[in-house]
């Protein structure tokens, strides 16, 4: 077989994997998706030693890009995301992607697509799942 088939083949297998691992609420849950996850599976979401230890430079700067919106669209008021801001995350990602090793002020362009992907994350699984608002959305 071809590389291509088997990269093919595999991405189809870590698929389904992710599929049948994730929870699957039949109705709305309450609290934040992993709460309803057993510890078995808990395990399987190591946020700390799968997320922050791997990406703690990444994280920092996407963190400030948070920062450096409030500052702009909530000037004064506590940090918190302004969903009624913008919504358009998907068209967001591609334009910072695009000029992704230049700086948009302070920040990278990259760090600012790696918050909207997680933005149109967050609203996906919000929606998916019919979870509440994160306590940091407004």
């Amino acid at each position: 077989m071809s590389p291509e088939v088997v990269q093919r083949a595999q991405a189809r297998a870590d698929q389904n994997v992710a599929a049948a691992s994730a929870p699957r609420p039949s109705a709305e849950i309450t609290g934040r998706l992993i709460d309803h996850l057993t510890s078995a599976q808990r395990k399987e979401y190591p946020m700390a030693t799968g997320l922050l230890d791997y990406f703690p430079d990444a994280l920092a700067l996407v963190s400030h890009v948070s920062y450096l919106g409030n500052q702009k669209h909530n000037p004064g008021e506590p940090l918190g995301w302004s969903r009624d801001k913008s919504a358009d995350h998907a068209d967001c990602v591609i334009r910072h992607m695009s000029t992704r090793t230049d700086y948009d002020g302070k920040v990278l362009h990259l760090a600012e697509a790696a918050w909207r992907v997680l933005a149109e994350l967050q609203l996906a699984l919000e929606k998916k799942y019919n979870l509440a608002p994160p306590r940091g959305a407004k």
